[in-house]
């Protein structure tokens, strides 16, 4: 029987060792590609592009669909709104004013909610509106947006009496809803920045409010980025609670604060 050669006995023999562990006879480690193989986990060169003219216009096709679905409802919030925004002095009379939470700091109402405030007792002065329903989260018990807001207009000259507070407000579908159903308020300034300002004027008709609106002005910083990019996110929760008119998280019974502070305020000398 003819015998083998030394260089070719066995797995481990010397041809093993001389190749390497990690190789074949090929040359390749075990699982590379070969020559004309894609290397693993790429995918073939020219794959993620479609290869014929159709294919290419049908992926443009698909983007647009998909830039227009994103941006379908924002354009309608836009088209809902109307030339119903304004300054404070363009303002009309109006009995109510909604002022919508935008978060706390330490306790007090932040920046952009000091300027909503401010904006809502400039109205108060100017004899704009009669009572302020101030409306934001406490869902916590050391969380309470409304009763830091009602400080903070107390403080700049709006009476006590003629603040609602609003403790279930937890977002502007929410707010408008409770403002319609709970607080019975059928017409209404609201007050917020200029980029949510189209959101709450779309959400509060569907809510059955007549609206105007006053978009307090900001310094385009960090945050007045932040928030009109958010915008472009919750026009589409806005399309959908309009289509869908969801109850609000916690709805409670009718309260008659709005009314009671119209009547004293009627009856103020």
């Amino acid at each position: 029987m003819r015998k083998l050669s030394p260089l070719r006995r066995g797995p481990g023999g010397p041809v093993r060792r001389l190749l390497g562990a990690g190789t074949t006879r090929g040359g390749l480690a075990p699982g590379a590609a070969g020559p004309h193989e894609p290397a693993p986990g790429r995918l073939p060169r020219g794959r993620l592009v479609p290869r014929t003219t159709r294919g290419r216009r049908r992926a443009v096709q698909g983007l647009m669909l998909a830039a227009v679905c994103a941006l379908a409802p924002a354009t309608w919030l836009h088209a809902v709104a109307g030339d119903r925004t304004g300054t404070v002095t363009g303002s009309p009379d109006r009995e109510v004013a909604v002022v919508f939470g935008a978060g706390l700091r330490e306790g007090r109402p932040t920046p952009y909610l000091a300027h909503r405030l401010d904006a809502a007792a400039e109205l108060y002065r100017a004899g704009k509106v009669r009572v302020v329903l101030v409306t934001g989260d406490n869902s916590r018990v050391d969380y309470d947006e409304p009763d830091a807001m009602r400080t903070y207009l107390v403080r700049r000259g709006v009476p006590d009496g003629r603040i609602v507070s609003d403790h279930a407000g937890f977002d502007t579908w929410d707010s408008c809803v409770r403002a319609k159903r709970i607080f019975g308020v059928d017409r209404a300034v609201l007050v917020t920045q200029g980029f949510h300002i189209k959101r709450a004027l779309a959400l509060c008709d569907a809510a059955g409010i007549e609206s105007y609106g006053v978009g307090v002005a900001e310094p385009h910083d960090r945050i007045w980025y932040y928030g009109g990019v958010r915008e472009l996110f919750a026009a589409g929760k806005a399309a959908l609670d309009v289509a869908l008119r969801p109850d609000p998280r916690f709805l409670g019974p009718r309260e008659a604060g709005v009314t009671e502070a119209l009547a004293a305020s009627a009856a103020a000398p």
